[in-house]
């Protein structure tokens, strides 16, 4: 299934080649946020976008009827869109009644609510603002976009915590190879910096410490000094299209979805277990009719948990087996921080982009640190380029135990 357009709204502030670029430079977008219009100082590592302009993106009155995190994902998707060569592009009635979205979202508009709160309990103010219920509700994203660019089809939205759109996109990719779906646009955006969201996971002592010089280098994935994940904020999107609809209106095809797998861990609410993730990644690779020797590059989960990241190297050990060793491995959360639901969007985009550029973004802030847990796979410690990548996957692993894992090709030369 061909994938026709890429769009990110990134802490780097670019577009895609410049993200992309960033990454394989391994330069961290991580920065040290303190918040002062709180109950209590919030001091954090934080990855942020801070040059969006959600007004000038989609213009003031679209703008102000959505929240923050629809805001980012709607520019995402418009980014997508237009990427793809369907923004202006004429269509008939009718032609969009089976094109879609479906979208992740692990908090949705977790800032409306937080507002709602204060105002309410703080301020003690008796009415709330009338669009309350429409910024706060998760499917917002998939519905501003449905609407403005008129897609009848499916319209939905999925939260499992940080597999949210890695599943979107699954679900998407089998709306399309189904025949239900010519066209599917899907992706992810999430807002972590509410004040409660913090402390939540401050509480649960999962978030890296750091302040000042120290934050840009918070996050670090399999490093046997890591002490946990760094939230961020940012939206992604890929348009999905069958095959011979994109090669027949000439799009440019930027890469090839062609497997999904999921599986529940059932054992615990928090706990990662590697049988789990093996069982996605098997189904992952027999929906894509691949072999473990034909993958040259795995775009890890990786979010420098204590617990999260050696279980993630145990699965990929267990699948890949003696190709392990030589099985280059890379988390680019240590750069773009931890996105919650739209983490899998991000790392989708990033895995396609790693296949269409032959190249492989690495693991920030790893050399010399490596976990003796974590051992037995090929860190990618610098940007490597110039490679012969035939396909690749992006493991998301969430919360209660929801695992799921995509699996994308390359596509010759000639055709991109």
């Amino acid at each position: 299934m061909a994938i026709t357009g890429l769009g990110i709204v990134s802490p780097y502030g670019g577009g895609l080649d410049d993200f992309f670029q960033r990454l394989l430079a391994g330069e961290s977008a991580v920065r040290h946020l303190v918040t002062d219009d709180v109950p209590r100082p919030l001091s954090i590592p934080f990855v942020g976008c801070p040059g969006f302009d959600a007004e000038k993106a989609l213009g003031k009155p679209l703008a102000l009827m959505m929240e923050r995190f629809s805001q980012l994902g709607v520019a995402a998707a418009f980014a997508a869109w237009e990427h793809a060569g369907l923004l202006r592009e004429a269509v008939e009635d009718g032609q969009r009644d089976n094109w879609g979205c479906i979208w992740g979202t692990a908090l949705g508009g977790i800032l409306a609510y937080e507002k709602g709160y204060r105002d309410m309990w703080i301020k003690g103010r008796e009415r709330l603002s009338p669009l309350a219920v429409v910024l706060g509700m998760n499917n917002a994203v998939n519905a501003h976009i449905s609407i403005q660019l008129g897609l009848g089809g499916v319209s939905t939205s999925h939260a499992a915590a940080c597999a949210s759109s890695t599943i979107a996109i699954g679900e998407a990719f089998r709306r399309v190879r189904s025949g239900e779906a010519t066209v599917m646009l899907a992706g992810g955006s999430d807002v972590s910096q509410a004040y409660g969201v913090a402390r939540a996971w401050e509480a649960m002592r999962v978030m890296a410490p750091g302040d000042g010089d120290t934050a840009a280098f918070a996050c670090r994935p399999f490093a046997q000094d890591r002490r946990g994940l760094v939230l961020g904020e940012g939206g992604a999107a890929l348009v999905l299209e069958d095959w011979d609809h994109a090669v027949a209106r000439g799009a440019r095809i930027q890469g090839e979805i062609v497997g999904y797998g999921t599986s529940c861990d059932h054992s615990h609410l928090v706990r990662p277990e590697s049988r789990g993730q093996v069982r996605a990644l098997r189904a992952a690779l027999a929906d894509a009719r691949l072999e473990t020797t034909d993958i040259g590059y795995i775009n890890a989960h990786g979010t420098a948990t204590l617990e999260g990241d050696p279980v993630e190297i145990a699965a990929l050990k267990a699948v890949f087996a003696e190709q392990a060793a030589a099985l280059p491995v890379s988390a680019t959360k240590s750069m773009h921080g931890h996105l919650l639901g739209a983490a899998g969007a991000i790392e989708a985009v990033t895995t396609v982009l790693a296949l269409r550029e032959q190249a492989i973004p690495p693991t920030a802030h790893l050399r010399g640190r490596l976990d003796p847990a974590c051992e037995g796979v090929d860190h990618v410690l610098e940007g490597r380029r110039g490679l012969r990548l035939k396909a690749a996957i992006s493991n998301s692993f969430a919360f209660g135990g929801s695992n799921a894992v995509l699996a994308f090709r390359a596509v010759p030369q000639h055709i991109l």
